[in-house]
């Protein structure tokens, strides 16, 4: 069990992510911002934030699975594809991380990731 911990968040790290990307699929993000600080994204970061927590919540429930099931097959090639889909956009996270609101959002996720996981 241990060494499955170990790989998943080895799989993690490689993909680039927060460790644990995963669980934004309870919350959404208009329910980021109910903390007391303001959180205000440009109309491209706003559209990127929405397809990115549409991935984490289809990546959470692949972990999910996962953590039941490190040897379900089918469930393993959907984690693979989603990291696929994930370099696709990559440079794009990197990209808006340059903004120190984006940088707020993508930590009120994180700690809710980091949370759950």
């Amino acid at each position: 069990m241990s060494e499955n911990k170990t790989n998943r968040r080895e799989f993690l790290t490689k993909l680039g992510l927060v460790i644990g990307a995963a669980t934004i699929a309870s919350t959404g993000i208009s329910s980021i911002t109910d903390k007391k600080e303001e959180i205000t994204l440009t109309a491209e970061q706003a559209k990127f934030a929405k397809m990115y927590e549409s991935w984490m919540e289809d990546f959470h429930k692949v972990v999910k699975r996962q953590k039941v099931d490190p040897s379900d097959v089918i469930n393993n090639k959907k984690m693979v594809a989603l990291a696929d889909n994930a370099r696709t956009w990559q440079p794009e996270l990197h990209r808006h991380m340059n903004d120190e609101n984006f940088v707020k959002f993508h930590k009120l996720i994180s700690e809710r990731v980091t949370e759950t996981i």
